[in-house]
């Protein structure tokens, strides 16, 4: 049955979900009647799954802004191996009347909140991103953040953002693979191409990317010295040779596989067990894959009862040593879905649409905590970061 627990005075809601056939139809029509007092909410995407999901609460006082600072368009986000959280957002998307009190692109805060550090941006004579798009916390405490400028259209005539930025914790740029406005292409092994993300295998000292708006593939390079190792494009196949902007919009699928080649890959990340996980955005697909390209599944998100497709946009994986759950950000409806990563099916959600704390508009990547904490990048209309705080576990 479906359970309501802990309805506070602060409009805080946990809800879970368990051997009930539900509609996503059905439960907004739940929500409608609840909004007010049920910010985050659980729900069963599959109804087939008997899996518990967790419970998580949003805690609405996180982060502190100081200084009067505005943020723009909070494109991303990334959990270092103290538990620190960093943001990345995007000042030249604030409005001009407002930019003078523009944060610094990158921001370091605790887990309660406060701020710790924040640097970045132009002016300090080295090459800087022309739109900030997304950010990770390597387990050697490198920071590495990539951009998007030039996608969907260049704004700035030989400006394009074709390269991905390797910085140490307190700002000082270690490496970058690429140059601004660069880039020939899905074949090119010197520049990406408007990367969307990136991940680092510390270990293997390996970088993936998600390349990403202007190219359809995944690169690998090496983490200390750039140099490139590899790359693969939509089920293991050679990337295209096109070079092209990718769509921003879904696309109508007229196969069960979709086509063949990426739509806009956006995220990425490899688990413990060597599994690399692209969302392919526009395409509404998750494929996976071995560290060397072999594609091994492919998965879809489902949204039962609506009329709204999902859009995979983001990941991150629950703490425990077996990774047991997929954290998906869906930016179609508004919500992460939880995967069992194991079986790949959907047992949960995490939020609606809506600017609420604990809603959603537009969510676009997420990251975990080592207890388990959500904590979410919000892009165009709430430009913001949320934490969810976990309440139950699996």
């Amino acid at each position: 049955m479906c359970q309501l627990a802990g309805l506070g005075l602060a409009r805080e809601a946990v809800v879970s979900c368990r051997s009930m056939r539900i509609t996503l139809r059905s439960w907004s029509g739940v929500c409608a009647t609840l909004m007010l007092l049920l910010p985050v909410y659980m729900g069963c995407a599959h109804a087939q799954s008997t899996a518990r999901p967790p419970e998580f609460k949003v805690d609405p006082t996180w982060p502190t802004i100081p200084n009067n600072w505005v943020l723009g368009e909070v494109t991303s986000i990334s959990v270092d191996r103290n538990d620190n959280i960093w943001v990345l957002h995007v000042p030249q998307s604030i409005p001009e009347d407002k930019r003078a009190n523009a944060a610094p692109p990158v921001l370091q805060f605790d887990t309660a909140g406060k701020l710790l550090a924040s640097w970045g941006g132009p002016g300090n004579g080295a090459e800087w991103l022309g739109r900030e798009h997304g950010i990770f916390v390597d387990a050697n405490d490198f920071v590495w953040i990539g951009g998007r400028a030039g996608w969907p259209r260049a704004t700035t005539p030989g400006v394009s953002d074709d390269m991905i930025m390797k910085f140490t914790m307190t700002g000082a740029l270690v490496m970058q693979i690429g140059r601004s406005g660069q880039s020939t292409g899905n074949l090119d092994t010197e520049n990406v191409h408007q990367a969307t993300d990136v991940f680092v295998d510390t270990d293997a000292k390996e970088i993936y990317v998600a390349d990403g708006y202007g190219n359809k593939r995944v690169i690998v390079f090496d983490s200390e010295t750039g140099k490139f190792k590899r790359m693969w494009g939509a089920f293991g196949n050679p990337p295209p040779s096109t070079f092209a902007p990718n769509a921003p919009a879904p696309q109508p699928q007229t196969t069960p596989e979709g086509p063949p080649e990426f739509g806009l890959p956006h995220a990425i990340k490899v688990s413990r067990d060597g599994v690399v996980y692209l969302a392919d955005r526009i395409n509404n697909r998750i494929q996976l894959f071995t560290r060397e390209g072999k594609f091994l599944k492919q998965v879809r998100v489902t949204n039962q009862g609506s009329d709204v497709v999902p859009v995979p946009a983001g990941f991150a994986f629950s703490p425990d040593q077996g990774q047991q759950l997929l954290y998906v950000v869906d930016s179609g409806p508004m919500r992460v879905v939880i995967f069992d990563r194991l079986s790949m099916t959907q047992i949960g959600v995490v939020g609606m649409r809506g600017t609420n704390a604990g809603e959603f508009d537009i969510v676009h990547h997420m990251a975990v905590d080592s207890n388990g904490n959500l904590y979410t990048a919000e892009i165009v209309n709430n430009r913001r970061a949320q934490k969810f705080v976990l309440v139950r576990a699996r």
